[in-house]
């Protein structure tokens, strides 16, 4: 696909409401969206449709809705400058996703390490959504002729799959979808489990210990640090061998801007104790503010509602974009 000179590169990244945000979600994903609002058009999506592979409570689902968009504002994505929608108010998205499936191998599906997991936590509930939603996910994508995706060392296999996707119709159809590179963030990319540091954070840890939420308290986030593993070695390296103190150290500097070498510096002659004193006060000092503006913005209805109308709409537009001109390229009946 070609672009026009003066036009700026397409971001897409979608985000599922299945739990509230943890501070690995913001390090890892939302505070690297804001640096990119200014230079690229952004589409970033709360992906619910995804949410749905595993069994959801409806009143519940349609609150996380709700709460994941006000984090995403209230984090500083501002909806004038990107296009923040719900995945179901598109249904283009669905759409795609079917045609997509019929130029989708089975053994590729198969290798999805994600659905391997999956399948071992809901072993009740081994759906057909759950083995194809890689599809639905590259619909996403290529939707809006994205150019680039962020994302994080879990998702590369899903982004290839893409890749796979687009190339395989582009061949088939002639040229229809942009190919999409990943885009990398340098600083934060992977925040670990407190209490796990070997895995990565994630808000579906069944110990809360593990993860801090975007929304934790102070005392809360002080208490989960204070207890995050260390090691017996009483030494401050940089290293794969002292896995938890290299978590606190990441997430030191993903809040301070800090380079690994100043924290350090900064750490060098501090006990653990005391480094897990200040990797609490940092983490604080970073989603303080984001909890105030949430707060504000979560009870605002109106507010929220209009940012998902308006969003849907310019979704819309470019996905439907890309929609008929797949429609002709298989031979469906025109509209």
């Amino acid at each position: 696909m070609e672009q026009k000179s003066n036009d700026k590169k397409i971001i897409f990244s979608g985000i599922q409401p299945s739990g509230v945000l943890t501070l690995g979600n913001y390090l890892g994903a939302l505070k690297n969206w804001c640096k990119l609002q200014d230079e690229y058009n952004c589409y970033y999506c709360v992906v619910d449709l995804h949410a749905i592979t595993v069994r959801q409570d409806a009143a519940n689902l349609r609150k996380r809705c709700n709460d994941t968009m006000a984090i995403l504002v209230a984090s500083g994505l501002d909806p004038k400058q990107n296009t923040i929608f719900f995945q179901s108010h598109v249904s283009a998205h669905s759409e795609l996703s079917w045609i997509l499936s019929c130029n989708t191998y089975m053994g590729e599906l198969s290798r999805m390490t994600q659905f391997k997991d999956k399948s071992a936590k809901h072993a009740n509930n081994i759906n057909a959504g759950l083995f194809t939603y890689p599809v639905l996910m590259a619909a996403d994508i290529l939707l809006y002729q994205t150019h680039l995706v962020p994302v994080g060392v879990d998702q590369k296999q899903h982004l290839e799959l893409s890749r796979d996707i687009a190339i395989r119709f582009n061949n088939a159809y002639g040229d229809t979808f942009e190919v999409p590179d990943g885009y990398y963030p340098k600083v934060g990319a992977r925040i670990m489990s407190l209490q796990e540091p070997n895995n990565k954070m994630s808000k579906s840890d069944e110990n809360a210990g593990g993860y801090i939420s975007m929304l934790d308290d102070e005392k809360t986030i002080m208490s989960k640090v204070k207890r995050a593993v260390t090691d017996s070695l009483a030494e401050v390296n940089y290293s794969d061998d002292q896995p938890g103190l290299k978590n606190l150290i990441n997430i030191y500097c993903a809040c301070t801007n800090y380079s690994v070498e100043e924290a350090l510096k900064e750490f060098g002659s501090l006990g653990y104790g005391a480094i897990k004193e200040r990797t609490g006060e940092a983490i604080i000092s970073v989603l303080s503010p984001i909890q105030k503006e949430y707060t504000k913005i979560v009870t605002d209805k109106t507010y929220l509602n209009e940012i998902a109308s308006v969003g849907m709409e310019k979704a819309a537009r470019a996905a439907n974009r890309t929609l008929n001109k797949v429609h002709k390229k298989v031979g469906l009946a025109p509209r």
